[in-house]
């Protein structure tokens, strides 16, 4: 049986045994797919790992803005905050908020 005919059959109302362990190979199919795909890491991923390294090797306990921390590194505060925000879902990094003058409250990351 092939996929198209396993649809048509839901569709008309028609399932059977055969239908049934079709659906139910194609769902393993997709299963093994989506975990496959999960613990791939991509290539982006893989050249972010350098530049955290480097975050981490200027942050202390005193904590700094993405803003000051993107400067350091030589990135834009935009990844600089991005790639701060992979370190803190890792438990890397903490954060907290930081009066900043002129500009208000902002968020400060250093190592806890």
């Amino acid at each position: 049986m092939t996929y198209r005919e396993m649809l048509t059959s839901i569709v008309n109302g028609t399932i059977n045994e055969e239908v049934m362990e079709k659906a139910a190979e194609r769902l393993e199919k997709l299963d093994a797919e989506n975990e496959k795909r999960k613990n791939r890491v991509s290539k982006k991923a893989l050249e972010n790992e350098p530049v955290k390294e480097s975050i981490l090797g200027i942050l202390g306990e005193e904590p700094k803005t993405a803003t000051e921390i993107g400067s350091e590194v030589g990135i834009s505060t935009q990844k600089a905050s991005a790639l701060l925000r992979q370190l803190v879902n890792d438990g890397k990094v903490e954060k907290t908020d930081v009066k900043v003058k002129g500009k208000g409250t902002q968020k400060g990351y250093f190592v806890g």
